[in-house]
């Protein structure tokens, strides 16, 4: 496909409470959409990077900066499609997230162009998908307790407690006692911890849990291998894995039983794709982060948990979980899960009079 231009959209979505985790409070989310249009129809896709650096080392500004001046001239003049976008941005170093919106907005408008919805592009093997919902760290552990139980209540199959030095073991334990053994639980330390907390972190064995999620740093996959030696809980990897070529890395050293994997973080849906058939041969489970996703970065991300080796559920929670107004029709939780997009491309597309009140600036590239 011919590319004609490419917006580059700012929004701002309050949250509809403040998100704590072990790196900072998000009370809003400042989102980069990317809007291509080509000659055989438009694209849309979200760069998921935060307002500041600490997830990873990618910010919104910083995103928005390098598509502008690199990412997008990069881009072939002559056409381009999604496949190839990989190839052309291979030059710059790193900026996955910014590379993952540019090649998913490509592939939304060459799938809309085909008529073919991501799921079926991707191979999904089922047309609905199990929703986890990752909570924040909360100010005391009866706030904690009357989250979940909301969580509960609506219907979600997994809870996922954010945890940190100080906030560990006492949560996790009162939402086990009160919830019971029944309950599918696992935490995230976003690489709060080192190895000298192994002993301490092996008390969280006690509770059954699913997985720990990221308890180290993300550069340091031999120490996660000596970590998993001395837990019985699962470790997974999230922030560590930035491509194939790492999970195979940590599937080797014994690093990680379980992996996280994050289309944005990753470099795009294509490459989120070869992890999970990587994991998949080697028997490892996946599930699909979330990056507090509006309905578009949603809408990908549900039809990536449909394919066969997301065996755990997912943070692809309903849109309300974040947003009071989405800019897209919001997925809406029945029965603990969401339905897989089928229309071509994302299957859903921004709503006008929705997109238009939340957008704060746009920016028009022409190729």
């Amino acid at each position: 496909m011919k590319i004609s231009g490419i917006e580059l959209r700012r929004i701002a979505m309050p949250l509809v409470a403040p998100f704590r985790t072990s790196f900072g409070v998000e009370t809003s989310r400042d989102v980069l959409l990317v809007h291509v249009v080509t000659s055989e129809g438009e694209g849309w896709a979200e760069c998921a990077a935060m307002s500041e650096p600490r997830y990873c080392s990618e910010y919104v500004d910083g995103a928005q900066k390098v598509l502008r001046d690199f990412l997008i001239p990069a881009l072939p003049a002559d056409g381009v499609d999604a496949a190839g976008v990989g190839r052309a941005l291979a030059p710059y170093t790193g900026h996955h997230m910014a590379k993952a919106a540019l090649e998913t907005a490509v592939l939304d408008a060459q799938l809309r162009a085909s008529g073919e919805s991501f799921a079926s592009y991707f191979g999904a093997a089922r047309d609905r998908v199990p929703c986890g919902v990752s909570v924040g760290i909360m100010d005391s552990v009866p706030e904690l307790l009357g989250a979940v139980e909301g969580y509960v209540a609506e219907g979600y199959v997994r809870i996922k407690l954010k945890i940190e030095p100080g906030w560990d073991v006492e949560p996790v334990r009162a939402v086990r006692e009160r919830f019971g053994d029944d309950l599918l639980l696992q935490v995230d330390a976003n690489a709060a911890y080192t190895l000298v907390d192994a002993q301490h972190l092996a008390k969280l064995d006690a509770f059954g849990l699913l997985l720990i999620e990221q308890p180290l740093a993300n550069d340091d996959m031999v120490q996660h291998a000596q970590l998993a030696k001395l837990l019985r809980t699962p470790i997974c990897l999230d922030e560590s894995i930035e491509s194939s070529a790492h999970a195979a890395a940590a599937i080797s050293l014994g690093a990680c039983s379980v992996i996280n994997i994050k289309p944005a973080r990753v470099g795009g849906y294509l490459e989120a794709r070869r992890i999970h058939d990587l994991a998949r041969a080697h028997g490892v489970p996946v599930w699909c982060g979330g990056m507090l996703e509006t309905g578009i970065g949603r809408a990908a991300n549900v039809a990536l948990a449909a394919l066969p080796g997301f065996t755990l559920p997912g943070d692809t929670s309903g849109s309300s979980r974040y947003f009071a107004t989405d800019i897209t029709p919001p997925f809406v939780l029945e029965d603990g899960h969401l339905d897989v997009p089928t229309g071509p491309g994302l299957g859903v597309e921004p709503l006008p009079d929705a997109l238009a009140e939340v957008t704060t600036s746009t920016e028009w590239i022409t190729l």
